[in-house]
């Protein structure tokens, strides 16, 4: 069954001012009823190949890659950010050669829309097997055939044939018998012009308000610093520490190691208790399982710890990014997780504060332990010979209250502005939709785009 939450309503009233073409007819997909009558249905593998190309094993050990995971596209069809990697040391799955032209769309959870056009790749670009690589054919525009992929209408029907759980999965014999609809060339170079520069608009505004939320999280994370490293009062009175990431402190302060504020806790077989996970962002949650998509998580619950509500937690995989918060609940952490029971005058939610700022970040990164800085592990051992800031418990309690009231303003600030980022997005995925599929006719759209046809 269809997944209603896969395609965003159009609004008709902002893109009303583009007609619909002159004559449509009839046709049975799975997610469309109507067609421009010029336009014609294929299946996707008869108007691209499909991984054409492969890294081959036999490779240099010293080649350079530059390889995109999927989790380095995001849901705007951008690549974040790249790795380098000799071929010897490079993952498995640093395959698949990718040119110009050519469209990627993640095979595994497509409906979070791991989906790009490449343009102009240096010769060692290569793509996760995650991936399925499209290279349409000659009679085929590039960026049409990627809008096309990015619309609702075929990342709904790759969903419907993806089989799995937890990471639902499409193979690419299956993909290629997918269907897709191709308006003749000049349609097709006409509507991709008229999504990139209307796409480009909606992006501009999108990445200004994701700037402005930096902003405001700088803001939020300065206010933590320094309630939790400085105290609340300006001018008080501060005595030297010998630490290596801070020279002072309140005087009735004190510096104490970890093993004195906490004690391990390791308890397991409570498989009622509800699941919590550790964001970096966000702290410890409860866990929310969609009903659809459901992440893997261990076979027999009871395996999971028991942290109980206050307890601080962090994954110890994780921690030198800021992987820390209090559980706010009864409930079940990752076997991987440690959790951390407070003893007497210790005010959890204080140290995940503290933990989580930049300063201690540093100490972190000196007491974890791995091979490469991505990997390194905080294990409890090493947890508990840390030195930690102690204000009073009252004061404590008090710089928690500060960075609640403080932070609140900015928080709905940026709850906000994030509305408005995802009506922007869902705009654009139906403004994606409606050009791809010929509900609007844009062919006549001018280079100023005063949305006139």
């Amino acid at each position: 069954m269809a997944d209603p939450n896969l395609t965003p309503t159009l609004d008709t009233t902002a893109v009303r001012r583009w007609k619909r073409y002159p004559e449509y007819r009839p046709v049975q997909t799975e997610t469309l009823r109507e067609l421009p009558a010029s336009w014609k249905l294929n299946r996707l593998k008869f108007v691209t190949r499909i991984n054409p190309e492969v890294l081959d094993e036999s490779t240099d050990p010293d080649y350079e890659l530059r390889y995109i995971d999927i989790g380095n596209v995001d849901s705007l069809g951008r690549v974040q950010a790249e790795q380098s990697f000799r071929f010897e040391d490079a993952p498995s799955r640093a395959r698949r050669r990718v040119r110009h032209g050519d469209v990627i769309i993640s095979t595994v959870r497509t409906y979070l829309r791991a989906i790009a056009a490449i343009e102009n790749p240096p010769d060692n670009q290569i793509v996760s097997t995650g991936f399925a690589v499209l290279r349409p054919g000659k009679e085929y525009e590039p960026r049409f055939l990627w809008r096309l992929i990015q619309s609702s209408e075929f990342v709904e029907t790759v969903v419907n044939h993806s089989e799995g759980v937890g990471y639902p999965a499409i193979n690419p014999s299956e993909l290629g018998g997918l269907p897709v609809w191709m308006p003749p060339l000049s349609k097709q170079r006409a509507i991709a012009a008229f999504l990139d520069r209307e796409t480009a608009r909606i992006d501009t505004l999108i990445e200004r308000k994701e700037r402005l939320i930096a902003l405001l999280e700088e803001k939020r994370q300065a206010v933590v610093s320094h309630a939790v490293t400085r105290g609340l009062e300006a001018d008080i009175l501060r005595k030297p520490v010998a630490l290596e990431w801070l020279d002072s402190v309140p005087l009735t302060w004190t510096v104490q190691r970890n093993a004195t504020l906490f004690t391990e806790r390791d308890e397991r077989g409570y498989p009622e208790l509800p699941i919590l996970e550790v964001s970096i962002r966000t702290g410890v949650t409860v866990r929310e399982f969609s009903p659809l998509h459901t992440e893997q998580m261990y076979e027999d619950p009871a395996m999971y710890k028991r942290a109980r509500q206050g307890d601080l937690v962090f994954n110890k995989m994780r921690m030198w990014q800021g992987a820390v918060g209090v559980a706010p609940v009864d409930g079940l952490v990752s076997p991987d997780y440690t959790v951390a029971k407070p003893r007497d005058g210790v005010n959890a939610l204080y140290f995940a504060q503290l933990f989580r700022t930049p300063l201690y970040m540093t100490e972190i990164d000196r007491y974890s332990h791995g091979m490469v800085k991505d990997r390194n592990r905080l294990y409890w051992d090493d947890f508990k010979q840390m030195p930690s800031l102690v204000p009073p418990v009252a004061e404590q309690h008090r710089i928690i209250d500060h960075i609640r009231r403080v932070n609140g303003h900015n928080e709905a600030v940026m709850s906000k502005i994030q509305e408005g980022i995802a009506r922007l997005q869902e705009y654009r995925t139906a403004l994606i939709s409606a050009a791809v599929t010929g509900q609007i006719d844009v062919r006549h759209e001018t280079a100023a785009g005063n949305g006139s046809s």
